[in-house]
């Protein structure tokens, strides 16, 4: 054999199943290789590889793996740029729509907002970018200021009347989709992706409803309403949620536990329950042919059975609102119920496969979502390593937990950012009690609530007694300072590494050593941190929107200045940014909390991360805030590690004054300065030029009250004479920060201005190699990022200008 035919041999061994294993993970693996991808290839090239691959694995059955790797890296270019075609131009400018159209989830209430989502009407009336399309609203109460003003806003009523399935007309300011951008933050453009989202806004008067609400939504919300009237008792919120998949109720301290417990698969509804309705639908379509023969003569039972299991799975997946997990099990079960029906024998892992194939073809994006990796991947790890029949069931559930715990850990470190040191406990208790007892009650109570209005009565309440006598051991669990452990954000590359170290380590005895195995882990568990060496400073400026929060950290030493903002019974950066951004950069804990001075934008996130680091010391102008341990007034210093930090601003026993009083920080390393200036004015700067001039000179300096017009005077930017000038904004905000006229001062100065509107997370470091910064969007980018594609609309813009002209 010659050496050519022997490497096709190897590449082309045999024929291989059209819809087998081997296609399945090769289709997968071309998904992955774009969805990952830092840039979308062209449309063009996708629909060149969609065409061959499509042609390989269906005429030539030794490529079919290549044929599927080629199908899947041009049929998810195609989904991505359509999924990018349906948002508004990621340049676009805030604009007012008159809409009508329809909410089609059930909306979140709070104390002072309302989030939904809205179908706009297809129809010719609606403006053409936005038919059929849809949106991410916000419905707003008025602010004190607009009400003082007169503005045109509705009724908080009017506002808490918004129900699902309900047509309403309104009136909108809609945006492109865009998101904060942090290290091991939510990537809200991600999930505007997955969830085919056109734009996001806000409601603004006038607003009108059209009808009663109709279809499912809104009968979930009314099953959802009569749960919360029949069940008295916090129990109420765990049944809605095990019941109808509504989360609603669940409180960010609920979340807190749940995932310190490692059983948010259970609430929100799992796989596993989807299979246990599916065998109880199979099982009553048995005992109904047995108890009545005649019916097998008219359809055999198998076929009965098959259908009723396809029909029951798929109904609680609806009831659920069709989320991923939900969907991959009716999948799965409508391949196990055809294979019955055509006679033929079908393992659970080509079962499996057959799913992931109609998963992938149906929504190749939903590869972004971590519920496709934890779904597939855990059923896969228990079909490959749980023994075989002939096991006692005890020895097969307990196995089961600790493949599940051991296997899926890479993933939920990857995915999350953490993992349950109490989750293989919890789970052991939690499964059979909540899976076996309070989910049938649960359901129960909801069929009979469909058929009759007050029957679901006693089922909800038995299943809300069930659930609390377990929540309480539970919740003792969870409050357990070990229950939860951070990881730091790992490298790409240790994440396939510590796969390999977890298939390592369940391979049979005779497999090897384990030690390997293990270092194969340790990239991904205990990844290595860069501290900085005495005398030196790093910097993390961090996307909050508009609001302020940096993160200083020295060798052995972390302060945080400012918190970022909390809206009252709404967003608070503190709990969604600052404390995850900190706990992906590997920090445990806080020397210190320096607050520039009480405004919300600054300090609203202050509760939150006081709370997640055990209280840190917390020092701020006096007046500001309540519970600080120090003042912040010029003259107060301190040295830590090498670097010097000063406070140069407010001046001492001076009267807090607000924005006025804002405490500006002084941090020199071996290698430079950076100065931190919160929200002082012109006067304060002028004031500083006067009594420091010589402390001003810096580095890198934040560009004070996020570049509006009333700070950053000439003065003040020749004083500081920065290379860097750093604003923290948010993008499109109502106050039109940062000013034009501010950026180009700064710009003349010479510095270089960077956004965090733009950039993302900016991380800065002061050491022998002198001042490095890092842009977040730049550092990992993706081919959804909002503001990566409006930079390139907008660089793209003048070129397509200059070829229409005359010399075009």
């Amino acid at each position: 054999m010659s050496f050519r035919s022997d490497i096709f041999s190897r590449l082309f061994p045999a024929p291989l199943p059209l819809f087998g294993k081997a296609c399945a993970a090769a289709l997968l693996t071309g998904v992955c290789v774009v969805v990952f991808a830092p840039v979308l290839p062209p449309a063009l090239a996708a629909w060149c590889a969609l065409l061959c691959g499509v042609g390989l694995w269906w005429g030539w059955p030794r490529a079919r793996w290549c044929g599927a790797v080629l199908a899947g890296l041009g049929w998810v270019t195609l989904h991505a740029h359509a999924g990018l075609a349906l948002q508004l131009p990621a340049d676009a400018a805030p604009a007012e729509h008159a809409l009508r159209g329809r909410v089609v989830e059930l909306p979140q209430h709070g104390s002072r907002s309302t989030r939904f989502r809205f179908r706009v009407d297809d129809d010719a009336t609606m403006p053409a970018h936005l038919r059929g399309r849809e949106l991410a609203l916000a419905w707003y109460d008025a602010t004190a200021a607009e009400a003082r003003a007169g503005a045109p806003v509705a009724a908080p009523l009017l506002r808490k009347s918004l129900r699902a399935g309900a047509r309403w007309q309104l009136q909108a300011r809609l945006r492109p989709p865009r998101g904060l951008r942090n290290p091991g933050g939510f990537d809200a453009e991600r999930h505007a992706l997955l969830q085919r989202l056109t734009a996001t806004g806000h409601v603004r008067a006038p607003a009108l409803p059209l009808g009663t609400p109709t279809g499912l939504p809104a009968w979930r919300e009314r099953m959802a309403d009569a749960i919360t009237v029949h069940v008295p008792g916090p129990g109420a919120r765990f049944v809605r949620a095990l019941a109808l998949g509504d989360t609603r109720g669940l409180g960010q301290g609920d979340w807190d536990d749940l995932r310190a417990l490692g059983l948010t698969h259970l609430v929100a509804i799992s796989g596993f329950h989807v299979g246990l309705v599916a065998g109880f639908g199979a099982w009553l379509a048995a005992l109904a042919w047995r108890a009545f023969p005649w019916l097998g003569r008219r359809w055999p039972r198998p076929f009965a059975t098959a259908l009723a299991a396809v029909a029951s799975a798929a109904l609680y997946a609806a009831v659920a609102g069709f989320a991923l997990p939900t969907v991959r099990t009716v999948l799965m079960i409508a391949v196990v119920a055809a294979a019955r029906c055509a006679r033929r024998p079908t393992t659970v892992a080509q079962a499996l496969a057959l799913a992931a194939l109609v998963v992938l073809l149906v929504d190749p994006l939903s590869v972004l979502a971590p519920g496709f990796w934890l779904s597939f991947a855990g059923v896969l790890w228990l079909v490959w390593c749980l023994p075989g029949r002939g096991v006692h069931w005890l020895r097969t559930f307990m196995a089961a937990q600790g493949v599940a715990t051991l296997a899926l850990l890479p993933l939920t470190v990857a995915l999350f950012g953490q993992a349950s040191r109490a989750g293989p406990l919890a789970n052991l208790l939690a499964i059979p009690w909540w899976s076996l007892v309070v989910v049938p009650l649960a359901l129960l109570g909801t069929g009979l609530e469909a058929l009759l209005d007050g029957a679901g009565r006693w089922p909800w309440r038995a299943a809300a007694v069930c659930f609390d006598a377990s929540w309480w051991v539970f919740g003792f669990l969870a409050r357990q300072p070990w229950a939860l452990w951070w990881a730091p954000q790992a490298a790409v590359a240790a994440v396939p590494a510590a796969l390999l170290g977890v298939f390592w380590l369940l391979l049979p005895r005779a497999a090897g050593m384990r030690l390997p195995a293990l270092l194969l882990c340790l990239p991904l568990l205990w990844p290595s941190r860069d501290r900085p060496a005495p005398g030196e400073v790093e910097l993390l400026v961090m996307d909050v929107g508009q609001g302020l929060a940096v993160w200083v950290r020295t060798r052995h030493h972390r302060l945080l200045y400012d918190a970022g903002p909390a809206a009252e019974g709404g967003f608070d950066a503190g709990e969604r940014i600052v404390v995850p951004t900190l706990h992906a950069l590997g920090e445990a804990g806080l020397d210190r909390v320096l607050l520039s001075h009480g405004d919300r934008d600054h300090a609203g996130g202050m509760p939150a991360v006081r709370r997640a680091f055990h209280d840190p010391p917390l020092q701020a102008p006096p007046g500001a805030v309540p519970g600080a341990a120090m003042g912040c007034s010029r003259g107060d210093r301190w040295h830590w590690d090498g670097v010097d930090f000063a406070v140069l601003h407010p001046p001492p026993a001076s009267a807090y004054a607000g924005n006025a009083s804002s405490c500006v920080l002084r941090i020199q390393a071996a290698h430079g300065v950076v100065l931190l200036t919160g929200d002082i004015g012109q006067r304060e700067e002028a004031a500083l030029v006067a009594a420091v001039p010589a402390a001003l000179r810096a580095d890198a300096a934040l560009v004070a009250h996020h570049g509006s017009a009333g700070s950053s005077g000439a003065e003040w930017i020749r004083a500081v004479s920065p290379r860097l000038a750093i604003v923290s904004a948010g993008h499109g905000n109502r106050f039109g920060h940062p000013r034009r006229d501010v950026v180009q001062r700064w710009r003349t100065a010479p510095a270089e201005v960077l956004n965090t509107a733009d950039s993302g997370a900016l991380r800065l470091w002061l050491g022998r190699e002198g001042l490095q910064v890092r842009e977040q969007r730049v550092f990992e980018r993706r081919w959804w990022d909002a503001a990566e594609r409006a930079r390139s609309a907008a660089i793209l813009s003048p070129v397509i200008q200059a070829a229409n002209g005359p010399e075009g």
